[in-house]
């Protein structure tokens, strides 16, 4: 059975729990909701700030661009925040990631801005999970990781995006870049569950909007002459429903189109979602969805327009995760916290980075729970307790656990 050497006590000891919740209570006084590019700038200036006790370069990078469909069928440019990168001795042979994101679920018009004690060891706050105390995580157990011998050999980068929370559309091109070449990843989610289980396998992502275009008529004299959109766009949502499969959910969101009740409208707008268990299920879907287009097109005499696509795919457990999983198990429980896992069907950067041939382990953060909800809670104790198993992951990293 392994033990903690003398090496690792002294840096598990080094690990500065004090100003973790400041940091998170201060950090989640901000919204920071994905749209909010003022509160975004903020909040990139007070993590550049608490992140310069870390030697490298930092710089905050410019959104790649994105467009999204608009409800009238217009594609439109998204603005998005600028994303948060410190890059730590990039010579090294040696190197790993870790990523986390600023943006939070909950816009600035939303009502839970305020944080509450549910009790000595609960807060309730926006954004103190997911993934404010996340952050809080990563830089205390880098400052401490700094303090091991074995650090010095070894290399790293520090990604916080501000668009993770909409599927990382502006920040996927940079994620890619810092990803390449690194030996392992480490992602800041909150655990999967409030004792700190940890995510597994994970599904993929695809967020579509399908622009139908119809053509209008008076509903009362010359409804024949119509072509209607919306009607074209709810057989497309039956049609999609039926393509569901054991490991293809497919969920038809909105439809967007049509104005008096007099008029046949000859626009609609269907956005949907997609969450493929497997690669080879979003490739077949890829194909159906052609044919129900086509098929729908020549029914309903109209004319249809994909945007959107996979922007998370599928994340299996290859070999080389199992490894990075088998040292973060066997640290947390050299930690006296045994940790487990189990798959998952929600989606984050752990997806874009294993798309990368990356071993990564996604939920590193916090425990706590109830998120995207205005009952989100951080379970203040897990701070400490995430920071220490971190610096004693990379520590092991470092020293070279082959993965």
């Amino acid at each position: 059975m392994q033990t903690l050497s003398s090496t690792e006590l002294a840096l598990l000891d080094m690990v500065d729990a004090k100003p973790m919740l400041a940091q998170v209570q201060a950090w989640s006084a901000i919204n920071t909701g994905t749209g909010n590019l003022a509160g975004l700038a903020e909040q990139a200036a007070m993590l550049a700030d608490a992140f310069a006790g870390l030697p490298g370069a930092m710089t905050l990078e410019q959104p790649a661009p994105v467009s999204a469909v608009s409800a009238d069928g217009r594609e439109v440019a998204v603005d998005y925040g600028r994303h948060l990168v410190l890059r730590v001795r990039p010579q090294a042979q040696r190197r790993f990631l870790l990523t986390g994101h600023m943006d939070t679920v909950f816009p600035a018009s939303h009502p839970f801005q305020q944080q509450r004690w549910l009790d000595d060891a609960t807060l309730n706050g926006p954004g103190v999970a997911d993934m404010k105390g996340g952050i809080a995580v990563i830089l205390a157990a880098l400052l401490a990781f700094e303090t091991s011998p074995a650090a010095q050999a070894t290399g790293y980068d520090v990604l916080i995006n501000s668009d993770e929370e909409t599927g990382s559309l502006s920040s996927a091109p940079l994620i890619a870049e810092l990803a390449r070449g690194k030996a392992a990843a480490l992602t800041y989610e909150p655990s999967a569950l409030p004792d700190g289980t940890l995510a597994g396998a994970r599904a993929g992502s695809g967020n579509y909007s399908l622009v139908v275009t119809g053509r209008s008529a008076h509903a009362g004299r010359n409804p024949q002459d119509g072509r209607n959109a919306v009607v074209a766009a709810a057989a497309l949502a039956l049609g999609l429903k039926a393509l569901e499969r054991e490991g293809l959910s497919i969920n038809p969101a909105r439809i967007d189109g049509g104005s008096a009740n007099n008029v046949v409208p000859d626009m609609a707008v269907l956005r949907f979602n997609i969450r493929p268990r497997e690669l080879e299920l979003a490739q077949t879907f890829d194909q159906e969805i052609k044919k129900l287009i086509a098929r729908i097109e020549t029914e309903h005499e109209v004319h249809i327009h994909r945007h959107g696509g996979i922007s998370r795919p599928p994340k299996p457990i290859d070999a080389r995760a199992e490894k990075l999983f088998g040292v973060v198990e066997e640290c947390s429980a050299l930690l006296g916290q045994p940790i487990s896992r189990i798959a998952s069907g929600g989606v984050c950067d752990g997806n874009n980075i294993a798309a990368c041939g990356v071993p990564v382990v996604d939920t590193m953060g916090v425990r706590g729970g109830a998120i995207h909800s205005p009952d989100e809670f951080l379970i203040v104790p897990s701070l400490a307790e995430r920071a220490r198993l971190s610096a004693l992951v990379l520590h092991r990293l470092a020293i070279g656990v082959p993965l």
